[in-house]
C-alpha cells in the first residue's frame, strides 16, 4: 500500500463531506463543559462509521478507537477539542451560529472535523495499522482547570497507555497548505490573578479621612509590572497583564474596593511558582504601607506546553514526506495557552500549527474574534496529516 498517495486520494475524496461535518459543528457552538449536543452528535457519526469508543469522561468527553493494538506496537493519541468561545459571531457566513453569543472562534470546529476524516481515512486502512489508535474528544479547553486534566483524573488512559499524544491548532496568519512546528517549550503557562485592594472611601475633596484604595491599586499594578520583570529569569519570557480594574466610585467619590483581574504567564515552572510570592508580597506590602489590605487569588491555569524533541522531529519529517518541504516551517513561542499542556506533564506530546488563510485573501481575522474565518480548504490538509503521522507512527 503507497499510505502517502491513499491518504492523499481518500483527503480529496472526503473533502466536501467532511467541510458539511465542520459546517454543521461551527452551526451548533457550545460553551466548555456545555457539549452535549456536539458530543451526540459526533459519537452518531462514529456509530455509523463502526468505531468503538469509551464514554463519557468529564460528561460530554469520550475515546475512541481503531486499530489492531498487537502486542508490543506503538499506542497513538490524537486529540482534538469540542468547546466554543462567548462570542457573538460576525462572519455573515450561511453557516453562521445559530446559538446566540456563542461561536467557533478559536477554530475547534476545524479540529473537530479534521479528526473526523482522519478517523474516516484510518478506517479504511485499518487491517494495516499493527499499533492502536486512539482519538480524545475533549470537552472544555478553553475554562479552568481544562478538560484534558478532568479526563486524566477520570481515568482516561487508565487502559490504554498512550506511547505519543498528537494535537493541530489553527493559525490565521498561515497560509492553508502549511503547517509548522516548535520542539521543547511552545505555550506558556496561564494564571489568573484576582486581587481586591481594601480601603477606606468618602469624598474625594477629603483625602485626609480616607485610605484610598484606587491610588492603593495604581501603585500595585505599576509596581507589580516593575517587579515581576526584573526578578524575571534572563531568557525566560514572561507577561504579567491586567485587563480588567473596577473602582465604582464617582468623580468626588472615592469607593471601599478597587478589582484588579489580570493573566500571568511564562515558560518557566519554577519561576512561575516563585512569581507568585512575588505578586502576594507586592500587592500585600503596598496596600498595608497605605493603609489598606488586599485579598488575593491566584488561580492556577494550565501548564507550560512542551513538546517532546524526538516526537516533534519525527512529526516534522512525516509532514514533509506529505507536504513538501516548503510546505512545513519552524515556529516561534507563543504566550498564549493551551491546556494541551497537562498531556505534555506526563506524555511524549507535540501540538503543531495547521495554516488556516486564506492566500487569496489579504485580511487576517485574529482567534478569539468576532469575525474569525477560517479557509476550509485547510481541512484537506488537516485530515491527511492527522491520518498519515497516525498511520507512520503506528506502523
Amino acid at each position: 500500500m503507497d499510505l502517502k498517495k491513499n491518504i492523499q486520494t481518500e483527503s480529496e475524496r472526503l473533502l466536501r463531506d467532511i467541510i458539511a461535518i465542520r459546517r454543521h459543528l461551527h452551526q451548533h457552538p457550545e460553551l466548555s463543559f456545555h457539549e452535549t449536543n456536539t458530543s451526540a452528535y459526533i459519537r452518531a457519526l462514529l456509530d455509523d462509521w463502526g468505531i468503538a469508543y469509551d464514554y463519557p469522561y468529564v460528561e460530554h468527553g469520550f475515546l475512541a478507537r481503531l486499530g489492531q493494538g498487537l502486542p508490543g506496537k506503538p499506542v497513538i493519541a490524537l486529540r482534538t477539542d469540542m468547546d466554543a468561545l462567548p462570542i457573538l459571531e460576525e462572519t455573515e457566513v450561511p453557516f453562521c451560529s445559530t446559538n446566540e453569543g456563542v461561536m467557533h472562534a478559536c477554530g475547534h470546529d476545524v479540529h473537530m472535523a479534521s479528526l473526523l476524516g482522519a478517523i474516516r481515512i484510518l478506517k479504511g486502512m485499518e487491517k494495516n495499522i499493527p499499533g492502536l489508535l486512539l482519538f480524545i474528544f475533549q470537552p472544555g479547553e478553553e475554562k479552568l482547570p481544562g478538560g484534558a486534566k478532568l479526563m486524566m483524573e477520570e481515568g482516561l488512559f487508565s487502559t490504554y497507555t498512550p506511547d505519543y499524544i498528537l494535537a493541530q491548532h489553527v493559525l490565521p496568519e498561515m497560509e492553508t497548505g502549511n503547517v509548522g512546528f516548535r520542539a521543547g517549550e511552545y505555550m506558556a503557562s496561564s494564571d489568573e490573578i484576582y486581587i481586591t485592594v481594601n480601603g477606606k472611601g468618602g469624598h474625594g475633596a477629603l483625602p485626609e479621612k480616607i485610605s484610598d484604595p484606587i491610588l492603593m491599586a495604581s501603585h500595585i499594578l505599576i509596581s507589580l509590572q516593575q517587579e515581576i520583570n526584573r526578578k524575571a529569569p534572563r531568557g525566560t519570557p514572561t507577561v504579567l497583564s491586567f485587563g480588567k480594574v473596577i473602582a465604582n466610585g464617582a468623580t468626588n467619590v472615592i469607593p471601599d474596593k478597587v478589582y484588579l483581574e489580570g493573566t500571568f504567564r511564562t515558560m518557566n515552572e519554577t519561576w512561575r511558582k516563585d512569581a507568585h510570592q512575588v505578586i502576594k508580597q507586592i500587592a500585600e506590602g503596598i496596600a498595608g504601607s497605605m493603609g489598606g489590605s488586599v485579598d488575593l487569588e491566584i488561580r492556577h491555569g494550565y501548564p507550560v506546553l512542551k513538546n517532546d524533541p524526538g516526537l516533534t522531529e519525527r512529526a516534522k519529517k512525516l509532514a514533509v514526506e506529505l507536504l513538501g518541504n516548503e510546505h512545513v516551517s519552524d515556529m516561534s513561542i507563543r504566550m498564549t495557552a493551551e491546556d494541551f499542556g497537562w498531556f505534555s506533564q506526563e506524555y511524549p506530546v507535540v501540538m503543531y500549527r495547521l495554516g488556516v488563510k486564506n492566500p487569496s485573501s489579504g485580511d487576517i481575522m485574529a482567534l478569539h474574534t468576532s469575525r474569525f474565518s477560517p479557509d476550509e480548504n485547510a481541512l484537506l490538509t488537516g485530515m491527511s496529516l492527522l491520518a498519515y503521522l497516525a498511520a507512520s507512527l503506528a506502523g
